[in-house]
C-alpha cells in the first residue's frame, strides 16, 4: 500500500487545477496542512482585509477536502523559520516522507522553502514542488541573450509563442479517497476555528466578493460571457462594472491564472490576438501578472524594497508625514484622488485605472517616496500581492521593470475628465461635491467662491511636473 503524502497549501487555496495537489493524490491517499504565520504576515504588511478573506477560503477549502475524505490539519508557525520543524513534527505523526506543494516566487517564501529542502534530506524526506502560479516556470522565458525581459511586450511577444491551449488544461479535482484516520492530537488541528481570526478594516466589502472556488468559478464564467466583449472599452472607467473583479480570488490562489487563460481562450477560439477585442486585450492584463512573478523570482532585489533601476535610488524622495496624511486620507484636493482613496479605505479594493493615477499622484506630484504608497496599498488591499503591488507602483514612479518614461506623468484632472467625465465616481465617494456640474467637479477650485467644504489642492500640478522632471535629469 501506498505511504500517506502530506499536501502544503500555501497561496493556492482550491482542490481543482492544484498541481501539487493532484500530483500527490496520484502517488497516495492525501493528508493537506494549512500553516498560519500572523507575525510573517505582519512583517509582510499583509492586510487584515486580505487576510480575512483568505480565511473565508480556507475555511471553505476544509469543506471541499472534507467532500474528499481529506482532511485539512491547521497548525500555526509565527513565522516562516519555525515551518520546517513545524512540519517534521507533523510528518512524524503522521507516519509521511513525501511533501508536496505549489512553488511561491517571494525572496522570503524562496528561502523558507530552500531552508526546508536542505534540512530534510537529512531525514530521508522528499519535497515535490509544483508550478501554480505562473504559466511558465520563472527563468524558462528568456531572451536571446539568456536573460530575463525587462520590458513587457517581447516578454508577451516571446510567451504568446510557446502558448498552446493543450498546455493550459486545467488539472481536475482528485478522486474521494478513502476516509483517513488521525492521531488525536492531529485530529484536533483540523477543527480549528477560522471565522473569528481576523477581523476586515474596509467596513463596505463588495457583496459580490464571495469565498471559495463555486464563487470564483461563478465570476469567472460571467464575465467571459457577460462582460468579457465589453472590457477593452470599459475597463478604464471606474464608475462602471468594466474590469473582472477576479483578483481576490486570484491572489488567494482559489482561482488560477490557468484557469481564467484557459477559459478566455477557449472562448476566444484559441486566438490570442484577434475575435474578441475585451479577450485579448484581458489575456494581456493575465500576462502583466505573469510578467510581475518572473521579475520578483530574476531580480530579488524588487523583493527587498529596492528599486529595479537602481540609480533611482539617488532620486530626493520626500518623506512629508502632512502630505502623506492628506493623500492617505483622501484630502489633497484633487477628486479624482481623493474618491480612490476613499475606495480604497472603504471597500479594501481599488480600481486598476485609480491605482495608477494615485500612485503617480504620490511619487511624482507630492515627489513621496513610492514606498510608503506601496506599504498603504497592501495594508488595505484585499488583493493585496507582492508582484503586482510592487510592479505597478514601481512602473508609477518610473523606478521598474518597463517603466514610464519619466517624463509620462498623469495630469489627475485630465485622467478624471477622460475617464470619469459626469464625475459619477467621484459623486459616489465623495458627496460633499455632488451638486457641482461635470466640469467644475474636476477641479473645485476653479469655481469663483471658494469651498469650504473641501480642501484646496495641497500641490500645483505644473509645478510639482517641473520637480519631478528636474529630479530625474540629473540622474543622467
Amino acid at each position: 500500500m501506498s505511504s500517506l503524502q502530506l499536501v502544503w497549501f500555501r497561496s493556492d487555496l482550491r482542490v481543482t487545477d492544484n498541481p501539487a495537489l493532484h500530483h500527490a493524490s496520484q502517488a497516495g491517499d492525501v493528508a493537506a496542512v494549512y500553516l498560519l504565520f500572523p507575525q510573517q504576515w505582519q512583517r509582510h504588511g499583509d492586510s487584515p482585509n486580505k487576510l480575512w478573506f483568505w480565511m473565508q477560503n480556507l475555511i471553505e477549502l476544509r469543506s471541499a477536502l472534507k467532500a474528499l475524505n481529506i482532511p485539512l490539519i491547521i497548525r500555526t508557525s509565527d513565522t516562516y523559520a519555525k515551518a520546517p520543524k513545524q512540519l517534521l513534527d507533523l510528518m512524524s505523526q503522521l507516519g509521511c516522507t513525501h511533501l508536496w506543494f505549489n512553488r511561491e516566487y517571494g525572496i522570503n517564501e524562496r528561502q523558507r522553502d530552500k531552508r526546508l529542502i536542505q534540512q530534510w534530506d537529512q531525514h530521508n524526506i522528499s519535497c515535490h514542488a509544483s508550478v501554480d502560479q505562473t504559466l511558465f516556470v520563472p527563468g524558462s522565458v528568456l531572451n536571446r541573450q539568456g536573460d530575463y525581459f525587462k520590458v513587457f511586450t517581447p516578454f508577451k511577444k516571446h510567451l504568446y509563442q510557446q502558448l498552446s491551449l493543450d498546455d493550459l488544461t486545467p488539472l481536475p479535482k482528485p478522486d474521494k479517497q478513502r476516509p483517513l484516520t488521525l492521531p488525536d492530537e492531529v485530529a484536533a488541528a483540523a477543527n480549528i476555528d477560522l471565522e473569528t481570526l481576523y477581523t476586515p478594516t474596509a467596513n463596505s466589502i463588495p457583496t459580490y466578493l464571495k469565498a471559495g472556488e463555486p464563487a470564483a468559478q461563478e465570476a469567472l464564467e460571467s464575465f467571459i460571457q457577460e462582460l468579457s466583449h465589453q472590457y477593452k472599452d470599459l475597463r478604464d472607467q471606474p464608475a462602471t462594472q468594466g474590469t473582472s473583479g477576479l483578483s481576490p480570488w486570484l491572489v488567494s490562489g482559489t482561482l488560477s491564472i490557468r484557469q481564467c487563460f484557459y477559459a478566455a481562450l477557449l472562448a476566444n477560439n484559441n486566438e490570442l490576438d484577434s475575435g474578441n477585442q475585451g479577450l485579448v486585450c484581458w489575456m494581456s492584463e493575465l500576462i502583466w501578472r505573469e510578467f510581475y512573478k518572473h521579475i520578483l523570482y530574476g531580480f530579488p532585489r524588487v523583493s527587498k524594497h529596492k528599486a529595479f533601476i537602481e540609480k533611482t535610488e539617488q532620486l530626493p524622495w520626500g518623506k512629508d508625514p502632512s502630505l502623506l496624511t492628506a493623500w492617505q486620507q483622501g484630502e489633497t484636493g484633487y477628486p479624482i484622488v481623493d474618491a480612490a482613496m476613499k475606495q480604497l479605505v472603504t471597500t479594501g479594493l481599488m480600481h486598476n485605472r485609480l491605482r495608477m493615477i494615485t500612485a503617480m499622484f504620490l511619487s511624482k506630484n507630492l515627489m513621496l517616496d513610492w514606498r510608503l504608497g506601496e506599504a498603504f496599498f497592501m495594508k488595505h488591499l484585499i488583493d493585496g500581492d507582492l508582484a503586482a503591488n510592487n510592479g505597478g507602483w514601481q512602473w508609477s514612479a518610473s523606478t521598474g521593470t518597463d517603466a514610464a518614461p519619466y517624463f509620462r506623468m498623469f495630469n489627475p484632472v485630465k485622467q478624471s475628465q477622460t475617464f470619469d467625465p459626469e464625475g459619477r465616481f467621484i459623486r459616489h465617494w465623495l458627496p460633499q461635491l455632488k451638486a457641482l456640474d461635470n466640469k467644475s467637479i474636476h477641479e473645485p477650485w476653479v469655481l469663483k467662491e471658494k469651498l469650504t467644504y473641501y480642501p484646496t489642492p495641497i500641490v500645483n500640478h505644473s509645478e510639482s511636473r517641473a520637480k519631478v522632471l528636474a529630479a530625474f535629469k540629473q540622474l543622467g
